[in-house]
Protein backbone atom coordinates (compact mmCIF):
# COMPACT_ATOMS: atom_id res chain seq x y z
CA UNK A 1 0.00 0.00 0.00
CA UNK A 2 1.97 3.18 -0.58
CA UNK A 3 -0.40 5.30 1.47
CA UNK A 4 0.01 5.28 5.46
CA UNK A 5 -2.79 5.32 7.13
CA UNK A 6 -4.35 5.49 11.03
CA UNK A 7 -6.62 6.01 13.02
CA UNK A 8 -5.17 5.52 16.38
CA UNK A 9 -7.06 7.05 19.76
CA UNK A 10 -5.23 7.65 23.04
CA UNK A 11 -6.27 8.54 26.64
CA UNK A 12 -3.53 10.57 28.43
CA UNK A 13 -3.37 10.95 32.67
CA UNK A 14 -0.49 12.71 34.40
CA UNK A 15 -0.42 14.14 37.34
CA UNK A 16 1.21 17.35 38.79
CA UNK A 17 4.39 16.70 41.13
CA UNK A 18 3.31 14.59 44.33
CA UNK A 19 -0.22 15.37 43.26
CA UNK A 20 0.01 18.98 44.95
CA UNK A 21 -3.24 20.44 43.74
CA UNK A 22 -1.35 23.45 42.43
CA UNK A 23 -4.24 23.82 39.68
CA UNK A 24 -6.82 24.80 41.77
CA UNK A 25 -7.78 28.47 40.08
CA UNK A 26 -10.05 27.44 37.68
CA UNK A 27 -9.75 30.18 34.85
CA UNK A 28 -5.42 29.36 35.02
CA UNK A 29 -6.90 25.54 34.30
CA UNK A 30 -9.43 25.94 31.56
CA UNK A 31 -6.10 27.74 30.01
CA UNK A 32 -3.71 25.44 30.53
CA UNK A 33 -6.50 22.53 29.32
CA UNK A 34 -6.55 24.28 26.15
CA UNK A 35 -3.23 25.45 26.17
CA UNK A 36 -2.37 21.29 25.96
CA UNK A 37 -4.85 20.94 23.20
CA UNK A 38 -3.19 23.15 20.93
CA UNK A 39 -0.07 21.74 21.67
CA UNK A 40 -1.17 18.46 21.31
CA UNK A 41 -2.57 19.60 17.97
CA UNK A 42 0.69 21.53 16.99
CA UNK A 43 2.29 17.89 17.00
CA UNK A 44 0.04 16.63 14.73
CA UNK A 45 -2.31 14.79 17.72
CA UNK A 46 -5.47 16.64 17.59
CA UNK A 47 -7.42 16.76 21.08
CA UNK A 48 -11.14 15.21 20.93
CA UNK A 49 -11.00 16.65 24.72
CA UNK A 50 -8.94 17.99 27.46
CA UNK A 51 -9.97 17.85 31.00
CA UNK A 52 -8.92 17.54 34.56
CA UNK A 53 -8.65 18.80 38.47
CA UNK A 54 -6.55 20.64 40.87
CA UNK A 55 -3.65 17.86 40.35
CA UNK A 56 -3.90 16.19 37.55
CA UNK A 57 -5.15 16.28 33.92
CA UNK A 58 -6.76 14.75 31.14
CA UNK A 59 -6.07 14.10 26.98
CA UNK A 60 -8.19 12.53 24.61
CA UNK A 61 -6.85 12.76 20.97
CA UNK A 62 -6.06 11.48 17.72
CA UNK A 63 -2.75 9.98 18.03
CA UNK A 64 -0.28 11.03 14.71
CA UNK A 65 1.78 8.50 13.08
CA UNK A 66 4.75 10.43 13.06
CA UNK A 67 5.42 10.69 16.68
CA UNK A 68 5.91 8.28 19.40
CA UNK A 69 4.04 8.13 22.63
CA UNK A 70 7.31 9.31 24.68
CA UNK A 71 8.09 12.06 22.71
CA UNK A 72 4.36 14.00 22.38
CA UNK A 73 4.39 13.54 26.03
CA UNK A 74 7.35 14.75 26.57
CA UNK A 75 7.27 17.77 24.83
CA UNK A 76 3.13 18.58 25.88
CA UNK A 77 4.71 18.36 29.23
CA UNK A 78 7.73 20.39 28.53
CA UNK A 79 5.77 22.93 27.14
CA UNK A 80 2.76 23.50 29.73
CA UNK A 81 4.94 23.67 32.39
CA UNK A 82 7.36 26.31 30.59
CA UNK A 83 3.51 28.31 30.01
CA UNK A 84 2.42 27.61 33.62
CA UNK A 85 5.55 29.38 35.01
CA UNK A 86 5.09 32.53 32.47
CA UNK A 87 1.81 32.65 34.01
CA UNK A 88 2.02 33.81 37.51
CA UNK A 89 5.31 33.63 39.91
CA UNK A 90 2.58 31.23 42.11
CA UNK A 91 3.88 28.95 39.70
CA UNK A 92 7.50 29.20 40.14
CA UNK A 93 7.91 26.03 42.19
CA UNK A 94 5.15 23.63 39.81
CA UNK A 95 6.47 20.45 38.30
CA UNK A 96 4.66 17.63 36.33
CA UNK A 97 4.96 13.90 37.13
CA UNK A 98 7.87 12.34 35.86
CA UNK A 99 5.60 9.07 34.84
CA UNK A 100 2.48 8.92 32.58
CA UNK A 101 -0.45 6.36 32.12
CA UNK A 102 -2.26 6.47 28.66
CA UNK A 103 -4.57 3.48 27.04
CA UNK A 104 -5.89 2.58 23.95
CA UNK A 105 -9.40 3.65 22.79
CA UNK A 106 -11.54 2.27 20.45
CA UNK A 107 -13.86 4.47 17.85
CA UNK A 108 -16.85 2.92 19.99
CA UNK A 109 -15.40 3.96 23.43
CA UNK A 110 -15.20 7.78 22.17
CA UNK A 111 -18.06 9.35 23.39
CA UNK A 112 -17.57 7.33 27.11
CA UNK A 113 -13.95 8.75 27.27
CA UNK A 114 -15.56 12.13 26.69
CA UNK A 115 -18.13 12.24 28.52
CA UNK A 116 -15.40 10.39 31.90
CA UNK A 117 -13.42 13.60 31.25
CA UNK A 118 -15.91 16.23 31.02
CA UNK A 119 -17.28 14.55 34.30
CA UNK A 120 -13.58 14.79 36.46
CA UNK A 121 -14.87 17.50 38.83
CA UNK A 122 -18.01 15.45 39.72
CA UNK A 123 -15.76 12.77 39.54
CA UNK A 124 -13.46 13.39 42.10
CA UNK A 125 -15.72 14.66 44.97
CA UNK A 126 -16.06 10.42 45.20
CA UNK A 127 -12.24 9.12 44.25
CA UNK A 128 -8.72 10.14 44.43
CA UNK A 129 -6.45 10.53 41.78
CA UNK A 130 -4.48 7.69 42.99
CA UNK A 131 -7.69 5.30 42.98
CA UNK A 132 -9.03 6.59 39.63
CA UNK A 133 -5.64 5.68 38.19
CA UNK A 134 -6.13 2.44 39.85
CA UNK A 135 -9.16 1.81 38.67
CA UNK A 136 -8.36 2.52 34.99
CA UNK A 137 -4.99 0.91 34.95
CA UNK A 138 -7.27 -2.35 36.29
CA UNK A 139 -9.43 -2.28 33.57
CA UNK A 140 -6.87 -2.40 30.85
CA UNK A 141 -4.84 -4.66 32.16
CA UNK A 142 -1.84 -2.90 33.34
CA UNK A 143 0.16 -4.82 35.79
CA UNK A 144 1.85 -1.96 38.03
CA UNK A 145 4.08 -1.64 40.90
CA UNK A 146 3.05 1.34 43.70
CA UNK A 147 6.51 1.90 44.16
CA UNK A 148 7.45 3.34 41.08
CA UNK A 149 3.55 5.07 40.09
CA UNK A 150 3.50 7.87 42.49
CA UNK A 151 6.35 10.82 42.78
Amino acid sequence: MPQSLSTVYIHLVFSTKERRPILRDKAIRESLHAYLGASSKQLGCPPLKVGGVEDHVHLLCRFARTITQAEWVKEIKRVSYLWLKEQSREYLDFQWQGGYADFSVSQSNLPEVIRYIEEQKQHHKKISFQDELRALLRKHEIEWDERYVWD
